[in-house]
């Protein structure tokens, strides 16, 4: 168990549930929301290993979240991994403008997900 924690953020509740079940059997602890907002309100109690957020999401999407999160000095070292459909370079780089540390395409395979998670901790 590498008793790490990452935070999931995605409005689809399938992809929450293949994150959680990859991530979980590699031994991480998973906290999961349903948008940016949501995934605020997880923060305020938690500094997780990693965040993996979703860019197209109800309330708050993933550029505000991450901006959200990347405000807050406490989260400096926290990588965010941006994990979409999309794949058009002008979102990839207002998502590193705002602070992701990488981008993974949907849909993901599981075992370069790990990699790329265990890549951002070290």
């Amino acid at each position: 168990m590498s008793g790490r924690t990452i935070l999931t953020v995605d409005d689809s509740r399938t992809m929450r549930n293949m994150l959680r079940m990859t991530l979980e059997d590699e031994g991480y602890r998973v906290l999961e929301a349903a948008d940016g907002l949501l995934g605020l309100d997880v923060l305020k109690g938690e500094i997780p290993d990693v965040i993996v957020t979703d860019i197209n999401m109800p309330n708050m999407d993933g550029f505000g979240f991450i901006e959200a999160v990347r405000a807050e000095a406490r989260y400096d070292g926290v990588p965010i991994l941006v994990l979409t459909t999309e794949s058009d370079r002008s979102l990839k780089d207002r998502a590193r403008n705002s602070g992701a540390t990488g981008w993974i395409t949907k849909p993901f395979e599981q075992n370069r997900l790990i990699d790329v998670v265990r890549r951002v901790m070290a």
